[in-house]
């Protein structure tokens, strides 16, 4: 009698910075153009054998990952030899996923594959033949070359598991990969303790307090990204596309695009953080499934919606539940988590609804809570948290 032992795993990404020397610069630089040339003569050849499959209405004629694939293997040229063939592979396979989500009106970026430009800011390439040896990222070895490609990196923890497909990119003159390990999911102990978070415009609260997503310091940034905004648009307003080539143009741009980052990288140190500590010390957590895109449409808060990060809190959240074995636990979009009395359970209507300013009937404060039935007085975002973990009663 053989027994199977079913090992769960799952895909831990970590992101690292790449420091090249000339020669793998321009090894690099080649591999991003290859593969950027790849995905552009497969989406011509794709659209060319979709319009003749549509126009003869032959259901042969349609296009497949595989015949553009053949097609554009049997017409490489010379010069292509000389680089890597999972370049061409994955550049393929990417492309046949994009046409797949084409007829999937209900992907979230939905629309038809786009042709890359080479004037686009990130340029960058994938490989599943990369390899870490010695402490240094080691690229596949093309046709006719002799030496393996070497290049040095910071910013790894943990390099445990299988590596899978590696994305290598180059942003602002600076090279990034990321490194998907496969591994086995490894059980966390039960807390015995249940929390709920409800997301709010610059903080989310949950059971054991509050969490402030929009910081001092990434208001500075803002504004500093404002004003180097306003700056660059009067440049190009004055000199056109001739400002886009000057020294001073090209050092503000640099500046914006590091306060982005800067802005990026403090955002997901707290979401990370902030979700870690919630699947380690909760067994379920019970969050709203917000539509974040109609609410945005309101252009009330819609600039504090975007940069609070509700879409990625979720996606984090997901995916680490499955890590520590933990639950995730979705409120009904119509559940009202607000207008709602944790006390007697009072739903508030019409004129007398909480909003984002407070109720205008009863004047009160956009963070207060009174309910008209019982007469409890709460602060709104903890009657919103009491009411999300009663589902789970």
């Amino acid at each position: 009698m053989i027994l199977w032992k079913v090992v769960k795993s799952l895909i831990q990404v970590q992101k690292i910075k790449l420091y090249p020397n000339q020669t793998m610069r321009k090894i690099l630089d080649d591999l991003c153009n290859y593969r950027r040339y790849c995905w552009n003569q497969g989406l011509a050849l794709w659209n060319d054998m979709y319009e003749t499959s549509l126009i003869l209405n032959d259901k042969k004629l349609y296009p497949s990952e595989r015949k553009v694939r053949d097609e554009l293997v049997a017409n490489k040229e010379d010069w292509q030899y000389h680089l890597s063939a999972r370049c061409l592979q994955l550049a393929i396979s990417d492309l046949g996923k994009a046409w797949k989500n084409f007829f999937n009106k209900s992907m979230s970026n939905w629309g038809k594959p786009k042709f890359k430009s080479k004037k686009a800011p990130r340029q960058g390439f994938k490989t599943d033949r990369a390899k870490i040896i010695n402490g240094k990222l080691r690229l596949d070895k093309p046709l006719g070359i002799k030496s393996w490609y070497d290049i040095r990196f910071k910013g790894a923890k943990n390099l445990e598991g299988e590596l899978k497909v590696v994305s290598i990119y180059c942003e602002n003159g600076k090279y990034w990969a990321s490194l998907p390990f496969e591994v086995e999911i490894k059980k966390k102990d039960k807390a015995h303790s249940n929390t709920a978070v409800d997301v709010n415009v610059g903080h989310l609260n949950y059971t054991n307090g509050k969490v402030n997503t929009l910081p001092d310091n990434l208001k500075r940034l803002y504004k500093r990204i404002k004003y180097y905004r306003r700056k660059l648009a009067r440049k190009r307003v004055v000199n056109g596309k001739k400002a886009t080539k000057t020294n001073n143009y090209v050092k503000t741009r640099a500046k914006l695009q590091r306060d982005h980052r800067k802005i990026a990288n403090i955002q997901h140190d707290i979401i990370q953080k902030f979700t870690t500590e919630l699947v380690i010390n909760y067994d379920q957590i019970v969050i709203e499934d917000l539509e974040v895109k109609k609410m945005q449409m309101t252009h009330v808060a819609s600039k504090g919606l975007q940069r609070s990060l509700f879409g990625y809190f979720r996606q984090v959240l997901t995916y680490k539940v499955e890590w520590y074995d933990k639950k995730v636990v979705l409120a009904d979009k119509y559940y009202p988590s607000t207008q709602r009395c944790s006390k007697c359970g009072f739903i508030k209507t019409g004129e007398d609804k909480v909003g984002l300013n407070g109720n205008q009937k009863h004047r009160t404060k956009h963070d207060e809570y009174i309910c008209y039935e019982c007469g409890a007085i709460m602060d709104r975002d903890e009657n919103a948290v009491a009411n999300l973990l009663a589902l789970l009663n």
